[in-house]
């Protein structure tokens, strides 16, 4: 299991600002902005 910066809590608050920001919700978005943040 990988090793997270992001909780559940966290991330689905981002996900919603991301949403409304129009990018699209691919399968892996949270993987991808886990490596942004790494």
């Amino acid at each position: 299991m990988p090793r997270l910066m992001l909780n559940d809590e966290l991330w689905s608050k981002l996900e919603k600002i991301l949403l409304q920001e129009a990018i699209y919700n691919k399968r892996n978005l949270r993987m991808t902005v886990e490596g942004m943040l790494y």
